[in-house]
């Protein structure tokens, strides 16, 4: 009997596609200051990201015309790679974010540079695209990003809100991109802000 011949393999192609899948478990180890809901303890960035690529695919009929799911999907699995160099800024941290954009875009360099050029490429584009909120897709996929923390800390009674003094106004200036990115969801912000108020989980 005649096997069949594997097929030709790129070694320093895969080596290199290996290196990127290898670097990117660091992820895992960079913790957010959301807490999982159970109040346990806080959420790393890889955790965080996962969540988000199950709330498009659960939440996907509230996309606005034009959205690519799995597009937006990709996006929201690589947006936060770059935290592995940047580490995760805590978005009510207004000195930690006057240099944010520069030390991601460096990270972005390096973290998809180690693929091979058209990989690389491609997920640098996906992000690129996310970080500049303009298309349909990656509009949908910031409304996301922007609802999970909204919920994680209304289920644990304010959470990093309490922690840090957070007030009603600066959560619903975060929350913006929701009105544009998930329209339908935006009446269900606004009620969590107003009830997490009523509860003393947000100051007003």
């Amino acid at each position: 009997m005649l096997s069949t011949p594997l097929p030709t393999m790129d070694l320093p192609r895969l080596q290199q596609q290996l290196t990127f899948v290898l670097e990117i478990d660091r992820l895992k180890t960079v913790l957010r200051q959301t807490l999982l809901t159970d109040g346990s303890r806080r959420e790393n960035s890889a955790e965080h990201s996962w969540h988000l690529a199950m709330m498009a695919i659960a939440l996907a009929e509230y996309a606005p015309p034009g959205t690519d799911l799995v597009r937006a999907i990709k996006q929201l699995l690589i947006h936060d790679l770059v935290e592995i160099d940047a580490g995760d800024t805590f978005c009510y941290d207004a000195a930690g974010n006057t240099d944010k954009a520069a030390r991601e875009m460096q990270a972005a360099d390096r973290l998809f540079g180690l693929l091979p050029p058209e990989q690389g490429q491609e997920l640098r584009s996906l992000w690129d695209e996310f970080e500049a909120r303009r298309t349909p897709t990656a509009q949908f996929a910031a409304a996301l990003d922007r609802i999970q923390p909204l919920l994680h800390n209304q289920q644990t009674a304010g959470g990093t809100w309490k922690q840090h003094g957070i007030t009603r106004a600066q959560v619903l200036q975060r929350m913006q991109p929701v009105a544009t990115g998930a329209p339908q969801l935006w009446p269900m912000v606004l009620r969590v802000i107003e009830e997490s108020v009523k509860a003393g989980y947000l100051c007003p």
